[in-house]
């Protein structure tokens, strides 16, 4: 068909209105994505790249639902903790700060800095 319109992100045929751009609720979505990356300045784009990396980082040491590693390690790993999403504030007044839905908690064990790492609860909204 000459006049089959086709999805913006896909290159899939369209069916339905003849103003739709998009096959799906998904191809919209990741069509605006990139675009929106595209247009985004570098400092934006830094900070993404950032908490994401951090995310990865207490993903990765925090297998169990709560850890404890040297701040050292996660240092060498790449992780900022300058770097974080929002925060917790627990009822023995120990402040969390979370990369989406991981927190960490810097203590200090005998002279050396450590991170306690959590996954975000429902108790803690």
């Amino acid at each position: 068909m000459a006049n089959e319109r086709r999805c913006l992100e896909c290159n899939e045929i369209i069916k339905g209105r003849s103003d739709k751009k998009f096959c799906s609720v998904y191809c919209k979505s990741s069509y605006h994505y990139k675009k929106n990356l595209e247009n985004e300045n570098d400092f934006f784009v830094s900070i993404d790249k950032s908490l994401k990396q951090n995310r990865r980082i207490l993903k990765n040491y925090n297998k169990a639902g709560k850890s404890i590693v040297r701040k050292e390690t996660l240092i060498k790993e790449g992780f900022n903790p300058k770097f974080f999403t929002h925060y917790w504030k627990a009822a023995n007044k120990n402040l969390y700060l979370f990369c989406y839905e991981y927190g960490f908690m810097e203590k200090v064990e005998h002279g050396i800095s450590k991170y306690v790492i959590v996954t975000w609860q429902k108790y803690m909204v």
